[in-house]
């Protein structure tokens, strides 16, 4: 698996997704939580399902000389 989201990018997700996990243990009790359990992986790992089957990727590439 080839990371293709940028870091500034895994930040939003991974805060994203921590906030919508934490509605678990502070907010109304519904599964919701669970959406952010997504952002949460995929910042995390840095690879995004979706966009490696559009051929999308936010890192920027480094040219070989």
């Amino acid at each position: 698996m080839k990371k293709n989201i940028h870091s500034v990018e895994r930040v939003v997700r991974v805060v994203v997704g921590l906030i919508l996990v934490s509605l678990a243990f502070v907010g109304p009790a519904n599964l919701w939580f669970l959406l952010g359990i997504i952002p949460l992986a995929t910042g995390l790992m840095g690879w995004c399902p979706p966009y490696a089957m559009c051929g999308i990727s936010t890192c920027r590439v480094k040219e070989k000389k």
